[in-house]
């Protein structure tokens, strides 16, 4: 079964499912797996590493399926030659997330790749197109990682209204299955991009201590704020805040921010350590609210098959209702 909308046929995909690009966890295995089951792998270029960025686009060279490569965009713009690396590998698509992608897109054109934005609301969006997207991604706040505070439910329909079908738009955050897929569908999304539900995957390159900590989590297992950032050293600029699942660290510190800041030399090479030796009741697991729809870590291409197939079958018809007469 195959689920075509406009999303697919712009991007040559079989299926409307697209992965997030997370940063060193969607490596080139990752991309290669879900666009080998149809869907469009997004390499995750995170915040920039120079020599990961190169080995992981290398290994993407004669691979003949469509892949996309993400960038933080505020990031981006500290090492504006990593997207020369990036272009050199010849994606279908470069996604830009959390910040003016204006300064990029053409160079992004001009290498002879779609653009993707990702944004969290109006004003975003209008900057977005005005900047020449040609997908966006709306992002709710029950994404996993960093993100705003706005509910999928919201922001995906107000999103598709004020793109008014002059680009598709797929949803982001709290999507794992395919009645995630199905009921942003009948929102009018073209479809959607996943990451929590990809991290829990046999090629996903995150440590198997994490991806066991989201199948044993729960819906109410995550958090968003500021905690991990300060842990490490990098705050990012408002209104981005990150979502990750709560551990020790995170319920050590919650509403005592401002007290973490006082010491964040001493908690960033406490964290730092944590996050060496894969320590995760400090270290944080970045994962959205999706998690209670996770129990297992099955390749890639398995859970793009169960999602289109949940998926097809509910917008044929199915239903748990009827209709009183």
């Amino acid at each position: 079964m195959s689920i075509a909308t406009p999303l697919t046929a712009l991007l040559g995909i079989e299926h409307p499912i697209l992965l997030a690009p997370m940063d060193v966890i969607s490596g080139a295995r990752l991309t290669m797996a879900v666009s080998g089951a149809g869907g469009l792998g997004i390499l995750g270029g995170g915040y920039g590493d120079r020599e990961w960025l190169e080995a992981e686009t290398a290994k993407l060279r004669g691979f003949e399926g469509p892949f996309g490569i993400g960038f933080i965009t505020w990031s981006l713009a500290r090492q504006p030659e990593l997207l020369d690396i990036a272009l050199a590998a010849r994606p279908r698509a470069v996604m830009l997330s959390f910040g003016d992608p204006s300064v990029f897109a053409p160079r992004i054109k001009r290498g002879g790749a779609l653009l993707i934005c990702q944004v969290q609301n109006e004003d975003m969006a209008k900057q977005a197109l005005d900047a020449g997207a040609d997908i966006l991604i709306a992002q709710g706040t029950e994404a996993g990682g960093h993100g705003a505070s706005r509910t999928t439910i919201d922001i995906v329909p107000t999103i598709i209204d004020l793109a008014a079908g002059r680009v598709p738009v797929a949803a982001a955050g709290g999507i794992a299955d395919g009645r995630g897929l199905a009921a942003m569908m009948m929102l009018g999304a073209s479809g959607v991009l996943m990451g929590t539900r990809f991290y829990a995957s046999a090629e996903a390159d995150g440590a198997e201590e994490a991806k066991r900590r989201i199948c044993a989590a729960d819906s109410g297992s995550s958090v968003r704020g500021i905690i991990f950032d300060l842990s490490r050293n990098n705050v990012w600029p408002a209104p981005f805040t990150g979502r990750c699942l709560i551990n020790d660290h995170a319920r050590r510190w919650m509403g005592r921010e401002l007290e973490l800041l006082q010491q964040v030399n001493a908690v960033a090479a406490e964290y730092a350590a944590a996050r060496a030796a894969a320590n995760f009741d400090v270290a944080a697991v970045i994962a959205g609210e999706s998690v209670g729809l996770i129990h297992d870590i099955p390749p890639a291409a398995e859970i793009v098959e169960r999602i289109v197939a949940e998926a097809g079958q509910l917008l044929l018809g199915r239903s748990n209702f009827t209709a009183a007469a």
